[in-house]
């Protein structure tokens, strides 16, 4: 048991996170709750409060105290605003990924540890092991992914109590100790913003510029709203008409306003075998030989893909795939796995 060691857990008012807690108090620790806005509400569309009220129920049952804290300007100088930024250059950023690091793992972090905390708990799917960051037991789940940049002395005061479960033993558990949140629908959408409809909701900060649709010929096959709200390989959407295969988004050029398309999903544009990656970051440290064999992941839901680690230069990493890649896309994360153990990951640069 672990009566004296202190667990401030990051409580969304999701079902994962409240088991997290729920198996910690099981386990002995001491248990607080914490509950982060890191949004502010304008449109009535965000759920935040009532996710709180959510928060507030599963601690009363569980019996644990809970707090709440204030990060939406934090979340708006480190996030939200490198998002926007990101698009506006008409890369495709990941927010959960710079959400991770800089808010829930770093901030909030820092405020568990001046709480006298000995460990910041999340109800992630991942696993640690002697600093080590692993997948979790259930693979549709598992999110390593988003959680890269976590560095090892970080990552020995984490915990993820959920690893070790699948998501239907989750939500038994919640059941069976009556947590209202057992058969809460998970989140989606912008990090801590929630589902939105993508391009009404960021038309409100990148206005929408008409522009062409262009094969790599230089054909004007359409117009669209802005080449920002477009992503390598996307097919939904586009609204281009005529005979033949469906058009896909190969490639922009963000300063003509253009995006480039071709007809079917086997066009040799979409693929390649290379790519490089910057702003590397490693869990512990750097692979131990060059070239290096692993798999790795271009998205979040794709599988393992083998590849080699070509060449590593300050923060900048080289990859080649003997299988070519479909819609490799800036500023996407490619993340590394040796195993179950995720080594670390890197932002995908433009070609």
């Amino acid at each position: 048991m672990h009566k004296k060691k202190k667990v401030v857990v990051g409580m969304s008012g999701g079902v994962d996170s409240s088991v997290a807690a729920l198996l910690l108090k099981e386990q002995g620790y001491e248990v607080i709750g914490l509950f982060m806005k890191n949004w502010e509400e304008k449109d009535g569309s965000c759920s935040a409060s009532e996710d709180y009220d959510d928060v507030i129920r599963v601690c009363n049952t569980i019996d644990i105290p809970y707090y709440t804290i204030n990060f939406v300007q934090e979340y708006w100088d480190t996030v939200f605003s490198h998002f926007l930024k990101e698009l506006k250059l008409g890369y495709t950023p990941n927010p959960d990924i710079l959400c991770n690091r800089e808010i829930k793992f770093k901030v909030f972090f820092q405020k568990a540890m001046e709480l006298g905390a000995d460990y910041l708990a999340t109800g992630h799917y991942a696993q640690t092991q002697d600093g080590l960051l692993l997948r979790s037991v259930d693979q549709e789940k598992d999110q390593t992914y988003f959680l890269y940049t976590l560095k090892k002395e970080v990552l020995e005061k984490i915990l993820f109590p959920i690893g070790h479960l699948k998501k239907d033993q989750v939500r038994e558990l919640a059941q069976q100790y009556g947590l209202s949140t057992a058969q809460k629908k998970d989140s989606t959408g912008i990090c801590f913003i929630g589902e939105r409809k993508f391009r009404d909701f960021i038309s409100q900060y990148i206005p929408y510029q008409e522009g062409e649709f262009e094969t790599l010929a230089g054909q004007a096959v359409g117009t669209h709203q802005g080449a920002a709200f477009y992503t390598i390989g996307q097919r939904k959407g586009l609204k281009i008409g005529g005979p033949g295969e469906a058009w896909f988004v190969v490639d922009k050029d963000i300063h003509r306003n253009v995006v480039y398309v071709e007809q079917g999903d086997d066009h040799p544009a979409l693929y390649n075998t290379m790519l490089t990656a910057t702003e590397t970051s490693w869990v512990n440290s750097l692979p131990p030989q060059i070239p290096f064999r692993c798999t790795a992941k271009i998205r979040y839901r794709q599988p393992d893909q083998e590849c080699f680690i070509e060449k590593i230069e300050n923060d900048q990493v080289s990859v080649s795939f003997p299988e070519s890649q479909r819609a490799i896309t800036p500023r996407q994360a490619i993340v590394f796995y040796d195993g179950p153990v995720c080594l670390g990951g890197a932002l995908i640069s433009p070609r």
